[in-house]
C-alpha cells in the first residue's frame, strides 16, 4: 500500500478561502490537522446539553472566564477546531483581534451525541499535541463524561471516564465541583 503525500492547509490559508467565498456561507467545517473537515448535524440531546453545561459553567465561574461557545481555538498552524465549549483567560478585547491559543485555554469541552469517535479519537489526539491540560468529552447517549490530562505528543497521559453519579471539578478550578449528571438530561423515574 502507498501512503499519499497529502498537502496540509495552514490556518492562514483556511483563513482566505472562507474570506474569498469557497466556503457556503452556512458551511459548518473546521480545520484539524491541515484537512478541512466538516462538522456534524447538531441534534436535539446535543443541544440541551450544550446548554445545560454552558448555564451550568456560567453559574460557577462567572467573572473568572470568558466562556466561548462553538467558536475557533487556534491549536498551531494546522488546526482551528471550533469546540463546543472553552472556558478561556479572560482578554480585554475578548479576542477581537485573534482566536485564543493553547496558553489561553482552561478547559476544552465537547459534547457528543453523533461524534463520539471523532471527539475521542483525532480531536483528543489535537488537543493533547496542543498542549490542552484539561479537555472532556461529554457522551450525552451512554450519560459519562470522558476527561483527558496530562497532554503529550503520543496522546493524553490521563484518560477517566466518570459515570453521571460523578463529580467533577476544572482543573483550574479544583474548588469548583458539580456533578455530571447536571450537564444532562435529567433521569425520569416510572
Amino acid at each position: 500500500m502507498t501512503l499519499l503525500d497529502l498537502r496540509l492547509l495552514t490556518v492562514q490559508e483556511y483563513h482566505r478561502m472562507a474570506e474569498i467565498g469557497i466556503f457556503e456561507e452556512d458551511e459548518r467545517v473546521e480545520l484539524l490537522a491541515g484537512q478541512i473537515v466538516k462538522m456534524a448535524a447538531k441534534g436535539t440531546a446535543h443541544g440541551a446539553a450544550l446548554k445545560r453545561t454552558v448555564e451550568l459553567l456560567q453559574n460557577l465561574l462567572w467573572g473568572l472566564v470568558l466562556l466561548s461557545i462553538q467558536d475557533p481555538v487556534r491549536l498551531n498552524d494546522f488546526s482551528e477546531p471550533e469546540p463546543d465549549i472553552a472556558l478561556l483567560v479572560r482578554d480585554p478585547l475578548y479576542y477581537e483581534d485573534r482566536h485564543p491559543t493553547p496558553s489561553e485555554v482552561y478547559l476544552i469541552i465537547e459534547v457528543a451525541d453523533t461524534t463520539l469517535r471523532t471527539d475521542l479519537g483525532i480531536k483528543a489526539t489535537i488537543y493533547a499535541q496542543s498542549g490542552i491540560a484539561d479537555y472532556w468529552v461529554l457522551d450525552v447517549n451512554n450519560r459519562q463524561l470522558h476527561v483527558f490530562r496530562e497532554p503529550s505528543q503520543d496522546g493524553y497521559e490521563s484518560i477517566v471516564v466518570l459515570g453521571d453519579d460523578a463529580s467533577i471539578s476544572p482543573l483550574q478550578f479544583p474548588d469548583i465541583s458539580f456533578m455530571v449528571r447536571d450537564m444532562l438530561r435529567p433521569l425520569v423515574s416510572i
